[in-house]
């Protein structure tokens, strides 16, 4: 038996030395250790021996086990290494070859202008507010200064879905809300950026749904001076340093008194040019004080509160910065204009090419 013994433990090491793969090992283990195996045989012929002969090869047999067991398991990591060297071999990526251009999006002159007036607003410690674009006709009209039969509430402009429920036609709701939940009736600095919808042809300059940005600040002692030190800082800010606005007198029926606000024409510098029309200064936005009876509506003291309103449109904003002449370019989503907005895919984020 001891023959047999030392006959297995060598074949046992020949095999596993010429074995390829896993495979191969598992099937040795199975012949050897296997209940039909090699070992399992002698392991039955114990049986046959007296105790004494048992006690020493039943330990030898033991011994045996052991030792291909391990030799096994030693086997099996080692073809597992190999497997996954030759594998990382294979599949090994020449750096040295140049690399496909993967195309990235980028944020949508829209959206970064928002995001460039939302971050300026902020900062000046004002908050942003958003309010639903399914409107009544109570805030988006007759809080604001805008009763029954005015022109600015006529149908053929505005998406009505009843009588008294609208698609909003501007952002000011949202002050009018705003002002309105404010039940200590306090201090007010607010922006509300959103989407508007008026009933409009569309064309190279107008749109029947575009964006609006308006700001609101409510408190005691507000004059226009605020409101023109705050635009001058917005100027600044969007259309570069050196900027300076200027007021023309308005009409808005929520703000008394209302103005236009001009900036100097930052292609030229003011000296008149194709994008100023020759005058020196380009049409921005609308503001003015906050009408005394919009204070009123909305619950505020009119005789201690003041406040000024100004409204934006971030396509004319964009379209004004980037020197886009057709609204419809922000809406057709054609990759060729939106790409040259990406700075990874080849655009600038000052100027179009």
């Amino acid at each position: 038996m001891k023959y047999k013994i030392i006959k297995i433990q060598e074949e046992i090491d020949g095999k596993l030395s010429e074995v390829t793969n896993t495979k191969e090992v598992l099937d040795l283990k199975v012949a050897y250790l296997g209940k039909k195996g090699s070992v399992s045989e002698l392991t039955n012929m114990l049986s046959k021996l007296d105790i004494e002969e048992k006690k020493e090869y039943g330990a030898l047999i033991n011994n045996l086990k052991q030792d291909i067991n391990q030799k096994i398991e030693v086997t099996i990591e080692k073809l597992a290494e190999s497997e996954i060297n030759k594998k990382i071999e294979k599949e090994t990526i020449d750096t040295t070859l140049p690399a496909s251009n993967i195309g990235v999006g980028g944020t949508h002159p829209i959206t970064k202008t928002i995001d460039e007036v939302e971050e300026l607003f902020v900062s000046m410690g004002y908050d942003v507010v958003e309010g639903p674009e399914v409107e009544l006709d109570l805030y988006n009209f007759e809080k604001l200064n805008l009763p029954k039969g005015h022109p600015a509430r006529d149908a053929q402009d505005s998406f009505y879905i009843t009588d008294e429920v609208l698609l909003r036609t501007q952002t000011s709701p949202v002050q009018a809300r705003t002002m309105e939940a404010n039940l200590e009736k306090g201090p007010i600095r607010m922006i509300c950026p959103g989407k508007t919808y008026r009933r409009d042809d569309d064309d190279a300059t107008h749109s029947h749904q575009f964006h609006q940005i308006e700001g609101l600040v409510i408190d005691k002692d507000i004059s226009l001076a605020d409101l023109k030190g705050t635009l001058e800082v917005f100027a600044k800010k969007v259309f570069g340093e050196g900027r300076k606005i200027r007021f023309r007198p308005g009409f808005f029926p929520f703000t008394e008194p209302s103005i236009e606000v001009d900036v100097s024409c930052f292609k030229c510098g003011g000296e008149g040019c194709s994008l100023c029309k020759n005058i020196g200064w380009i049409e921005i936005l609308g503001a003015g004080m906050v009408h005394p009876n919009v204070l009123i509506n909305c619950g505020y003291d009119p005789d201690k509160y003041q406040g000024f309103a100004f409204g934006m449109g971030p396509e004319r904003i964009a379209m004004l910065k980037y020197g886009i002449n057709d609204i419809r370019n922000f809406y057709i989503n054609d990759l060729r204009f939106l790409n040259m907005f990406n700075r990874i895919n080849g655009g600038d984020d000052n100027e179009t090419k």
